[in-house]
């Protein structure tokens, strides 16, 4: 219980650390009238949004949770309180609220750290990072709390899982729709402003640059931390159901050592984070790579820390050893990913590089080496998380898998802070632009953007890897409480118990393995298409305003920018709902036609094409983000160039890549593993294997019964 204690313990000083920090990015300069002025758009734009975004998903929420209710707590478990409902809500109000207080911070730290670039460029790198920081450390903050409280209260990791499934629900819409919102803002406006009227990014006669910079939040700052969110707490979730065999009743008790690890190496993770914060800075002439080192050197001490942490926590609880190198695997390929798709979209690397050096025979060729660079970049991740799995299951099974995937997010307050700090600086960017500034704190901005993107990547990259490994720990997991539940049924009707095994030679697990294989394609063209049909609408609007405001393109007339952020808002609630209804709904579907082993099967398609996928996307689209800053910064011509141009178009496609479909898809694969855990009681007592081995489904048995 003393473990508990300092795991709560560990999740306050995060709150307490965030909110200091808060205050001390809100007592910051603002800027002048104008700035103010630009800084209010961009707030008032990402509020309505989130407002709207959480209006929509509430009736989604409910029904939810009262199918819960319905089909695990009373028809399945028997259970007279809602337990899994209950934490369910749970989760998506927490996701929601770190989500929120992450974004609200970042729409006051833009404005705040463009006044800073005024004067120096390391003062406008610490209001950014400090921004960053209230994102991270409040996501692993409340996400630890959250996961400790509600599995002190019901002592059940099953229904604590309804927590993670919450959680993952919040995170796919806000990924999805904030991804769809940014990138169909930013895709609209480029298409026409910079190709089509050649006016500069950011400039305020661009009817949609308003709307592009309120998608920096609500994508990159709200999305990405209900993202990280549900990986944080869905690595915890399950390696707490490993240790406990996935119910109350186990052999291990629910407070035993082994089960609480998890939460300890979390809470130390928290502290390593918050030490870490203090060593990023850099010198006022800082070049692009002295930047990235003040970034990494906050990381490599957080790591360093929680490795010393680590090794006192496991043999403070005198707990076997291989425990401690199976967190280290984890913590290894971390930073291996990071390292990985920090080389293939940095422009300081040969592959981005190669990109820009591809746009001076046009848009194609940088087309296909933005693709076939993402391509390249999937084979260290899947290399580094091969060997993880490979050495943590050989220390300690799946249990010493799911150990290293918490090992590789407990430095998550960090990380993330590291990701969330981009938008912040690309915002004040865009704020110095409008507000014409001096030259120079534009320049400062842009190093910082720049820099940005990269993190940006690096901080994709990592939660892909984490996903593959959280995946698939709750995979077997699932495969515990389907089995530990069979078992109980068959010593009650006294039968044979058959073990669920996700055989390849069982046509029905072949089958959920196709599925699931299909479901991330499927999922990235929907998310790809409905960026398209929204960016339509905007290229539509823009070009309208562009022909009707008289005076617009001289500078002499103001743009209706509430009505471009009026239709990404739009575009966004409505293309965001079949993408979230398919994550929810395939495991559901194979689950109940084809059986618990088919599901099984679903989650081995969906995490092996979904991993690739991600990071190939991401990693592409990174690459081609900054292979057009590297031209933009003198390279090939410069701004306004010919391969400029064929370097935007590559930009332009890469946005919903890396912004939108990437990243969605570890999403998903968590989703439907969570879903898969969460159900896993309806799957075995009323659709799963029997027990006597007879058939594997209804579907079985009536094709046996048509046909004999």
């Amino acid at each position: 219980m003393e473990s508990i204690i300092v795991a709560l313990a560990a999740g306050g000083v995060a709150l307490l650390f965030a909110a200091f920090t808060a205050f001390r990015v809100m007592r910051a300069d603002p800027g002048n009238a104008r700035m103010r002025a630009i800084g209010d758009a961009i707030r008032d734009g990402s509020s309505t949004f989130l407002r709207r975004e959480y209006m929509v998903l509430a009736p989604f929420v409910l029904v939810v949770a009262a199918g819960l209710w319905a089909l695990i707590d009373w028809w399945s478990l028997d259970n007279t309180v809602p337990e899994t409902a209950i934490a369910y809500l749970a989760g998506t109000i927490c996701s929601a609220t770190a989500g929120f207080i992450g974004m609200s911070v970042a729409v006051r730290a833009n404005v705040r750290t463009a006044a800073a670039a005024m004067h120096g460029l390391n003062p406008a790198l610490r209001i950014a990072f400090s921004s960053g920081t209230v994102m991270g450390i409040t996501v692993v903050g409340i996400g630890l709390l959250g996961v400790t409280i509600l599995y002190v209260i019901f002592k059940d990791i099953t229904v604590v899982a309804g927590f993670g499934f919450g959680a993952s629900s919040i995170a796919l819409f806000a990924r999805v729709g904030g991804g769809i919102f940014t990138k169909a803002a930013d895709v609209g406006s480029d298409l026409v402003g910079k190709i089509e009227a050649g006016i500069p990014e950011d400039d305020p006669r661009n009817p949609g640059v308003i709307a592009d910079n309120v998608g920096d939040n609500v994508g990159d700052v709200a999305g990405m931390g209900a993202d990280l969110f549900e990986s944080y707490v869905s690595s915890i979730i399950a390696a707490i159901a490993l240790a406990t065999a996935g119910t109350a009743g186990a052999i291990v008790a629910w407070d035993d050592d082994k089960a609480v690890l998890p939460l300890m190496l979390a809470g130390a993770g928290i502290v390593a984070a918050i030490l870490g914060t203090f060593v990023v800075r850099s010198s006022e002439q800082a070049s692009f790579g002295q930047l990235l080192w003040a970034l990494r050197r906050g990381i490599f001490a957080s790591a360093i820390l929680l490795a010393v942490f680590a090794l006192v926590v496991v043999l403070s609880l005198d707990m076997d050893i291989k425990w401690f190198w199976a967190i280290i695997t984890g913590l290894s390929a971390g930073i291996i990913i990071g390292l990985s798709t920090e080389y293939y979209t940095s422009y300081d690397y040969k592959p981005t590089q190669e990109i820009a050096e591809s746009s001076q025979t046009g848009a194609a060729t940088v087309m296909i080496a933005g693709i076939a660079t993402g391509m390249i970049s999937t084979v260290v991740p899947l290399v580094a998380v091969g060997f993880t799995i490979i050495i943590a299951f050989e220390l300690s099974g799946f249990y010493g898998v799911a150990l290293a995937g918490v090992g590789l997010l407990s430095t998550l307050g960090i990380t993330l802070a590291t990701d969330a700090y981009g938008p912040v600086a690309d915002n004040a960017g865009g704020i110095a632009e409008q507000a014409q500034l001096d030259p120079e704190v534009r320049e400062r901005t842009d190093a910082l953007d720049a820099l940005g993107n990269t993190t940006a990547a690096t901080g994709k990259g990592f939660a892909i890897g984490s996903a593959v490994l959280t995946s698939l720990a709750l995979m077997a997991a699932y495969a515990v409480v389907v089995d530990r539940i069979n078992e109980a049924r068959a010593l009650e009707e006294g039968i044979a118990f058959v073990k669920i095994s996700f055989d390849l030679t069982n046509v029905n697990v072949l089958m959920g393995l196709f599925v699931g294989s299909l479901t991330p394609f499927l999922f990235a063209a929907l998310t790809m298409q409905a960026v398209g049909r929204t960016a339509m609408e905007m290229v539509t609007e823009v070009r309208r305003q562009f022909r009707e405001i008289e005076g617009l393109l001289e500078g002499t007339a103001d743009a209706d920018y509430a009505r471009a952020v009026e239709i990404s808002t739009n575009g966004a609630m409505k293309e965001m709902v079949l993408p979230g209804i398919l994550a929810i709904a395939a495991p559901i579907s194979v689950g109940a036609i084809l059986g618990a082993e088919a599901l099984g099967g679903l989650l081995i398609g969906s995490i092996s094409t979904g991993f690739l996928l991600a990071v190939m996307m991401s990693n592409a689209g990174g690459a081609w983000d900054n292979a057009k800053k590297f031209i933009e910064a003198g390279a090939h011509g410069g701004k306004g160039s010919k391969p400029h141009a064929a370097a935007v178009v590559g930009d332009t496609v890469g946005d919903p890549f890396k912004d939108t479909s990437g990243p969605s898809l570890n999403i998903l694969i968590k989703l439907m593993t969570v879903v898969s855990l969460v159900l896993a009681p309806w799957f075995a007592a009323h659709h799963g294997i029997d027990v006597d081995a007879q058939s594997t489904s209804w579907l079985v048995d009536l094709i046996q019964g048509l046909f004999g």
